[in-house]
């Protein structure tokens, strides 16, 4: 894979050309721009334009996503802001009606595939102040969200990720084995191997009905909100998929589980969901079950994309902390 086979600083470089050069894909005002804003699992770049106008280029990760499960995901967003559930960024076709390009370079071992988006107003909410309210709101576009999904008529055939049990603890897992985890030590490795058994347990039993399972975002955080006033924008559909209802809050908390704002922000994010819809207390129990299957994912994309700052910088503890969050759930739920 490129983010293996090439340095991070290199890899950027040629990403910035690729960028850069498939602008003339759309039409806009030549002299227009691209600057790298962040690289994880795709790299974002901001499309400036000489009059003034500003539009976001999603240049895609390989081997992630093909063409067709991007476009599912675009008419899943799509869906949604036409039906003013959400609101996100609408998708830009580009001069051939296209909304998925693909771009080529001689640089790269293989072709990328990019959306362009519109830009939109926002802040993200300041994580170092009291994170209750952006946590409520959370909720209630979580919940809009999944009664969305339970009730739209998906395009045929329709191909996106799907986030269950074997996505993180089976032998082809989206992310890779979480065994595989920096510092990861034997003592660390037997509360987790009992953290899998346990969460298997309780997601088997909790079952896949529809009222529980189905369409959903995948990586509802903060990063991913952008307030303007009153009004929010959800972007980054990128991960969204077949899951859990409630891995939507799991995935909301993200790298912050052991945080002592969580029970707070859990209440404020419950409390969100049920103004919109209904979340029965047996469902709410298994939230600690979501949160632990999430943290696992996690620990897992932290050893395959190594390679990445992100990843670098969380590695030195993030299995210990994992381990500990495990030792906490088996107490309570084991």
């Amino acid at each position: 894979m490129e983010q293996t086979s090439l340095a991070h600083e290199t890899l950027l470089e040629r990403l910035d050309a690729l960028a850069n050069d498939s602008l003339r894909y759309w039409a806009l005002p030549a002299g227009s721009t691209a600057r790298l804003l962040n690289v994880s699992e795709n790299a974002t770049y901001l499309v400036e334009s000489p009059d003034g106008t500003r539009r976001v280029l999603r240049v895609h990760r390989e081997a992630y996503h093909s063409e067709r499960a991007i476009e599912c995901e675009l008419a899943w967003a799509h869906a949604l802001r036409a039906t003013d559930f959400v609101r996100t960024p609408a998708a830009i076709p580009g001069r051939d009606g296209r909304l998925v390009q693909t771009g080529v370079s001689a640089d790269l071992p293989n072709p990328r595939h990019m959306v362009m988006f519109e830009h939109v107003p926002g802040e993200q909410p300041d994580e170092s102040r009291d994170l209750v309210g952006p946590f409520e709101e959370l909720g209630a576009m979580a919940a809009r969200l999944h009664e969305h999904a339970i009730h739209w008529q998906r395009p045929v055939p329709f191909e996106r990720l799907t986030w269950d049990l074997d996505a993180v603890y089976g032998p082809e897992a989206t992310w890779g084995d979480w065994r595989r985890a920096p510092n990861l030590d034997a003592e660390m490795q037997m509360v987790l191997e009992r953290v899998e058994q346990t969460v298997r347990t309780r997601l088997q039993r909790f079952g896949q009905s529809a009222q529980r399972y189905g369409l959903i975002h995948a990586d509802m955080r903060l990063a991913n909100l952008l307030m303007d006033g009153d009004r929010t924008w959800l972007i980054d559909f990128d991960d969204c998929g077949f899951g859990w209802f409630l891995y939507d809050f799991a995935a909301g908390i993200s790298f912050i589980e052991d945080s002592p704002a969580i029970p707070a922000m859990r209440e404020a994010w419950v409390r969100g969901y049920r103004l919109v819809r209904d979340l029965p207390d047996e469902e709410e129990r298994e939230i600690d079950s979501f949160i632990m299957l999430r943290r696992m994912a996690l620990t897992a994309w932290i050893a395959s994309h190594i390679n990445v700052p992100e990843a670098q910088a969380l590695a030195p503890d993030f299995a210990r902390v994992s381990a500990e969050l495990g030792e906490g759930y088996l107490t309570r739920m084991g």
